[in-house]
Formats: structure tokens, C-alpha cells, sequence
């Protein structure tokens, strides 16, 4: 996988690593999701922070969690986000948090998922 230009700083390094050493279905969905996230927002911004990937824009938009069965991403202010597309299939009983578990071999709605984070940018950048 080459450098993206947008890719630049330690956090965008360590995502780097972190899809490297997965060596999996696991690390290619990884770097799928980054890959529509930066599509839907040009401007996110890319950290690190409680040993995962996160996505930023004038606030939290996800995290990019790896386990064993699942790739999830935790959007921080998903219960206030439109989902037409029934994305979210996790973590779907908190006020705040919504998630999306992707399992191997499953498909990923691109558009709708580019959607979620679209709204997520919008969300954070009116408040």
C-alpha cells in the first residue's frame, strides 16, 4: 500500500503499522474504511489515541477497533446520526455511541458508510 499525501505525522504512521501487522482480512478492511473516511471528509484528521486509529473533524467522528471476528468502528456521537441504511449493528444500546462490526467476507455499503461520515463531519461542525 503506497503514501497517500494526506498521510503525514506519527498517527497516520502508526495506522500505517497497524494495518501492516494484521496481515489479514482484517488489516484490508482496516485500510478500506480509512480509505472512505478520507474519501467522505478530505480534511479529517488522523490520531491516535487509547491504542487505536481515530478520525477527527472539529470533533471525534469513529475509532477503528480490531478484534478477532470483527473490524468496528465506534461512531462517538452516532445515536444523534441519521441511518437510513441500518448500518449501525453494535453498541446500539448507549445514549451516545453507535457502532458498525464488519465481519470477514462481508460487503461494505460504501456509500451509505460515506454517508455516516459525512454526517458525523456535520454534526460536529455545527455545534
Amino acid at each position: 500500500m503506497g503514501k497517500m499525501d494526506k498521510a503525514a505525522g506519527p498517527a497516520s504512521e502508526l495506522i500505517d503499522a497497524r494495518i501492516a501487522e494484521l496481515e489479514d482480512w482484517r488489516g484490508q478492511t482496516l485500510a478500506r474504511l480509512r480509505s472512505l473516511i478520507r474519501q467522505a471528509d478530505p480534511d479529517v484528521v488522523e490520531e491516535w489515541k487509547w491504542g487505536k486509529p481515530v478520525w477527527s473533524h472539529d470533533g471525534l467522528i469513529c475509532t477503528g477497533e480490531t478484534y478477532k471476528s470483527v473490524v468496528k468502528t465506534t461512531f462517538a456521537r452516532g445515536a444523534a446520526l441519521e441511518d437510513p441504511s441500518g448500518l449501525f449493528n453494535s453498541s446500539l444500546e448507549g445514549n451516545t455511541r453507535r457502532a458498525i462490526d464488519f465481519r470477514e467476507g462481508e460487503a461494505i455499503d460504501e456509500d451509505a458508510f460515506k454517508a455516516l461520515v459525512r454526517a458525523a463531519v456535520a454534526l460536529n461542525t455545527s455545534a
